[in-house]
């Protein structure tokens, strides 16, 4: 699958800004395209629209950080558009497909994820999304229904966006599944733009577009997010009805890898996860009575 291009999303972009939203005037002129017009942003932007238009058409070669700052400032994009509006201007006109070899977390990492012991969910996600370890808790809490040790096989790794979008298991898993899949798609587009000659990437969002329709709709939204924190509400499959937190940490060492953390946000959730860490569990009846309870309300 071809990853996008600085033309495609300034396009897309364009296509969603109306003129209301930016304070233009249009004198009630009956308007035959959804967005605003290419030589209406490019006056803005201060550029040329013949300019304007190669940028479209991805024919005007490089294109200064401050050309792209100003267009970001018209199209009123967010901090993760504009990071992903500057990674897309970096990439080449024709990009080399690579296929790196499969990741491995920094030892360091390891040694942070160790040190949060058993009790405190935790999971190491490389560049694609695919776990590259996990602690007790967090494979309870995200991935009971796998094998605990296959993050050590590359062969056999989870792979979050997999898992999000073509396992059953998940999505009875998030009670906020359509939130997290905006997200989840919005952080694979940013991924893409900075890691553009990424062939297994490439290879993940082709394969996730023709297997699921809903991703292949959501990501031809062309939404741009980060993931950095958030909440998770879950439905357990062993202890019920979770309300949770991640939280992302970032790691010097290896920029692509997060360790991604769990905490509960109520009192009930915080019993739960000791529940699942503890080894004790809700028998299959009070899972069942959580759930219908929760479908009551």
């Amino acid at each position: 699958m071809e990853l996008e291009s600085l033309g495609t999303f300034l396009k897309s972009r364009r296509d969603r800004t109306t003129p209301e939203r930016i304070g233009l005037r249009t004198f009630g002129v009956t308007r035959r395209v959804p967005g605003l017009r290419r030589e209406e942003l490019a006056q803005l932007a201060g550029v040329s629209a013949g300019y304007y238009t190669r940028l479209e058409q991805d024919q005007a070669g490089t294109v200064s950080a401050q050309v792209i700052d100003a267009l970001a400032r018209v199209l009123q994009l967010d901090p993760a558009e504009t990071t992903h509006l500057h990674n897309l201007a970096g990439q080449p006109s024709v990009p080399r497909m690579v296929r790196d070899e499969p990741e491995q977390p920094h030892p360091r990492v390891l040694t942070l994820l160790t040190s949060l012991g058993d009790t405190m969910p935790a999971v190491v996600l490389g560049r694609r999304g695919d776990v590259l370890a996990w602690n007790r808790a967090g494979h309870a809490l995200v991935g009971e229904h796998l094998d605990f040790t296959s993050p050590d096989d590359p062969e056999r790794r989870p792979s979050i966006p997999r898992l999000f979008f073509l396992d059953p298991h998940a999505r009875d898993l998030y009670r906020n599944w359509d939130e997290l899949a905006r997200v989840h798609v919005g952080y694979l587009r940013l991924t893409a733009g900075r890691h553009p000659t990424d062939a297994r990437l490439a290879e993940l969002i082709g394969e996730l577009a023709m297997r699921s329709s809903t991703f292949a709709t959501l990501w031809a939204a062309a939404e741009v997010a980060d993931c950095t924190v958030g909440p998770m509400d879950l439905r357990h499959p062993t202890v019920g009805r979770v309300d949770i937190d991640y939280q992302v940490w970032l790691q010097p060492d290896s920029p692509d890898h997060r360790l991604e953390v769990y905490t509960a946000r109520d009192a009930s959730s915080a019993d739960a996860l000791r529940l699942l860490t503890t080894g004790t569990r809700h028998t299959p009846a009070m899972v069942e009575s959580d759930t219908a309870e929760e479908t009551r309300a």
